[in-house]
């Protein structure tokens, strides 16, 4: 394909989805968002992450979410829990308000003023924290919007791609995915925490830590140095 605008925030599923997008991607765009978030060392893995693919890297400035302290994210006075406090089949503080379709709706205006075809974001329905914008359903509905939202693909007839390749899949199937890809795990970032090395308790954390396990394969970030 011409080219892809790929959702990066430093984890490990979009250190994936950025190997993936980099196969067929002959113009390669990593799109990060300093929206606030207390674990802001994830920027600095997505620059490291765009650099070892060769990708352009841009990062927007988004202080909304800051400013309305709907998160554990981006509220300094409430607590990320631990994995064992997170309330299973509810949103847990950590959930972002409407984050991805924030973030969504901005690649695609890239996508159309770099005239590139896909926009790949890394959400998973799986081994995931129960968030509303990480199902297959929201994914269909965002494709949707797609077709109709831009001169591009309304009148000109040219698609954009909304591409989730890891949407069905486990962490254990995206470690392995990346591995066989020699995706860079050691550059990327997860914790929640954004401390100098990962809490190993934070739901994030907890779920990478599975996804290792169940593959087979260690962690390098949690060797010790």
């Amino acid at each position: 394909m011409a080219g892809s605008v790929v959702l990066v925030s430093g984890g490990m599923d979009s250190a994936v989805c950025l190997g993936i997008a980099a196969k067929d991607s002959e113009r390669l765009v990593a799109l990060s968002f300093d929206y606030g978030q207390r674990h802001k060392k994830e920027l600095e893995a997505a620059s490291l992450l765009a650099s070892h693919y060769k990708a352009e890297h841009i990062v927007l400035n988004l202080p909304g979410f800051s400013v309305w302290k709907a998160s554990a994210l981006t509220d300094p006075c409430v607590s990320v829990p631990d994995f064992e406090g997170v309330r299973r089949g509810q949103a847990p503080v950590t959930y972002v308000p409407a984050r991805n379709t924030v973030f969504l709706s901005f690649a695609l205006s890239l996508a159309e003023a770099y005239d590139l075809d896909a926009i790949f974001i890394g959400v998973n329905a799986l081994d995931y924290s129960g968030y509303a914008d990480c199902r297959p359903l929201f994914i269909e509905r965002f494709q949707t919007l797609v077709d109709v939202a831009t001169q591009r693909t309304a009148e000109g007839g040219m698609p954009i791609l909304l591409e989730a390749p890891l949407l069905r899949s486990s962490k254990a199937q995206i470690v392995r995915l990346g591995a066989e890809l020699g995706v860079p795990f050691e550059l990327t970032w997860s914790c929640y925490r954004g401390e100098e090395r990962p809490c190993g308790a934070c739901d994030s954390c907890v779920l990478r830590a599975k996804g290792f396990k169940d593959a087979g394969l260690v962690d390098p970030l949690m060797v010790a140095p």
